[in-house]
C-alpha cells in the first residue's frame, strides 16, 4: 500500500485544487472536527466541500457540498471520471482511493471555496494524503488499527503526522502528543501548534472562551454536538481557521452560528422521547472512555440498557472495560460481513472484561433494539454503540418503528 497509484490517477485527472484544503486526521474526533469546520465556513458564506468516512446509511453522506449530501447523478459522473483515468493507466484502486479521487473531482468541478478532508486510516498512506493540506489537523492519537499502524502511540503518531507539509502549519489537539508527532513536524518543517501552548480553551457555565493565533474569542456557545471532547475539537477547528484567515476570513458571528448549528449523526447523538436513545459509533477504548464520561455527565436515568456489537478486529474487551460500570443490561448481536463479530465472540469479550450485569444474546441489532425497548422504562436510556454498523442498524430500526 503506497500512494503511487492514487497519485498517478490524480495527475491523469488533472486534479490540482486551487482552493484551500484542511486535512483532519486522528484516532477519534475527526468527523466532528470536520463538521464543525464545515458549519463555520458555511455560516461565513463559503461554499464548502467536505469529505468524511465511513457513512451510516448512504454513501452520499461521505461527500457534502454546500451543506448537502452529494446527489446520486453527481457521484456517478465523478466515479466515471475516475474510472476513465484509472482504466487508461491500467492501475487498480481500492474502494477508498476511488472514492477520495471522486470527491476531489466533484469539489473541483463544483468550484468550492474550500475543502475539508477527513483521513480514513492513519495518514502516511491514506488516499487523502495524496493532496497537500494548507493546514493539517491532528485531533488525537489513540490505539486503533494496530495491524496497519503499529502497536504503540509513538508508532501510530508517526503514521498520522505524515499529513504535515513543509512550511505549512499543523494543529495538534492531543494534550499529550507522542514525541514522534513533534519530531516529525520539526523534520518536515511544518510549524506545529499544540493545544495548551499555542491555542487553548476555558469553560464557564453556558459558554466558553478560546485563545489562539489571532487572539481570544470570548463568550462562545457550546457546540451543538454533545460530548466532553467537543470543545477540544472546536478549538482545533478555530485554530485552523485562524491560520487560514488571509485566504478564508471568518467573523466571530460565523463561528458562533456554526457552533450552534453543527450536526454530526451517530456521535453521542441523543434522540428525544421516552426512553431516551443515545447513538454512538465509539469503537476503540479511547472513544469508549470519552463515551463513558459523556454518560456520567448525562444524569437522571435510573438504568442504561446497551445495544452492542463490534467488528472482530477491534479491541472489544477494551471497549467493554471502559463502559461496564455504566451499563445495567446488555443486548449483544452479531454484525454482518467478514469482519463482523459473532455472538460467542462478543459474549467472551464481555466475560473477559468482567461484566456482571445481565447479558442477552440477540439474533440481530434490530432484535436487540426491540428487546431493549420492551425492557426499558420511560425514565431509562438505551445506548446503541460499538460500530458504525451498529448505529446504522439501530437508526434503520428506529426509522421503521417511526413509520409503523
Amino acid at each position: 500500500m503506497e500512494l503511487d497509484r492514487v497519485i498517478a490517477v490524480r495527475d491523469a485527472m488533472g486534479l490540482k485544487p486551487s482552493f484551500p484544503l484542511i486535512t483532519v486526521g486522528g484516532t477519534n474526533g475527526k468527523g466532528s472536527t470536520c463538521r464543525i469546520l464545515d458549519a463555520i465556513l458555511q455560516q461565513a458564506g463559503y461554499r464548502v466541500g467536505t469529505y468524511t468516512s465511513p457513512h451510516l446509511l448512504h454513501y452520499n453522506e461521505r461527500v457534502r457540498i454546500g451543506g448537502r449530501d452529494a446527489e446520486d447523478a453527481d457521484l456517478v459522473r465523478a466515479f466515471a471520471a475516475v474510472e476513465a483515468a484509472r482504466a487508461a493507466l491500467g492501475l487498480p484502486l481500492t474502494y477508498f482511493e476511488f472514492g477520495t479521487l471522486a470527491a476531489l473531482w466533484l469539489f473541483v468541478e463544483s468550484r468550492v471555496d474550500a475543502a475539508v478532508l477527513e483521513i480514513g486510516l492513519g495518514g502516511r498512506l491514506d488516499a487523502v494524503n495524496a493532496f497537500d493540506a494548507d493546514v493539517a489537523i491532528l485531533v488525537s492519537v489513540g490505539i486503533d488499527h494496530m495491524e496497519y499502524l503499529g502497536d504503540t502511540r509513538e508508532k501510530i503518531g508517526w503514521e498520522k503526522a505524515h499529513i504535515f507539509r513543509p512550511g505549512r502549519p499543523a494543529v495538534c489537539a492531543d494534550a499529550d502528543p507522542p514525541s514522534t508527532v513533534i519530531e516529525h513536524a520539526a523534520a518536515t518543517g511544518a510549524p506545529l501548534l499544540l493545544i495548551g501552548r499555542d491555542f487553548s480553551y476555558t469553560t464557564e457555565p453556558q459558554q466558553w472562551h478560546y485563545r489562539g493565533p489571532r487572539g481570544a474569542r470570548h463568550g462562545l456557545p457550546p457546540p451543538a454536538l454533545r460530548g466532553a471532547m467537543q470543545l477540544v475539537n472546536a478549538s482545533a477547528a478555530i485554530a485552523a481557521l485562524d491560520l487560514l484567515h488571509e485566504r478564508l476570513p471568518v467573523s466571530a458571528g460565523a463561528i458562533r452560528a456554526g457552533l450552534v448549528h453543527v450536526e454530526n449523526p451517530g456521535r453521542f447523538q441523543v434522540l428525544p422521547g421516552r426512553p431516551v436513545i443515545v447513538l454512538d459509533v465509539a469503537h476503540n477504548p479511547h472513544a469508549a472512555q470519552a463515551l463513558a464520561l459523556n454518560l456520567v455527565q448525562m444524569t437522571g436515568y435510573p438504568r442504561t440498557l446497551a445495544v452492542f456489537s463490534m467488528l472482530a478486529d477491534k479491541d472489544v474487551a477494551g471497549v467493554v472495560r471502559s463502559l461496564r460500570g455504566h451499563i445495567d443490561h446488555w443486548f449483544v448481536a452479531p454484525l454482518p460481513g467478514p469482519r463482523g463479530s459473532d455472538v460467542e465472540t462478543l459474549l467472551g469479550a464481555l466475560r473477559e472484561a468482567g461484566v456482571t450485569a445481565p447479558v442477552e444474546a440477540c439474533a440481530s441489532i434490530e432484535s436487540a433494539c426491540q428487546q431493549a425497548t420492551r425492557l426499558a422504562g420511560g425514565g431509562d436510556r438505551i445506548l446503541a454503540f460499538g460500530s458504525f454498523l451498529t448505529v446504522a442498524a439501530a437508526m434503520t430500526f428506529l426509522r421503521h418503528r417511526g413509520n409503523e
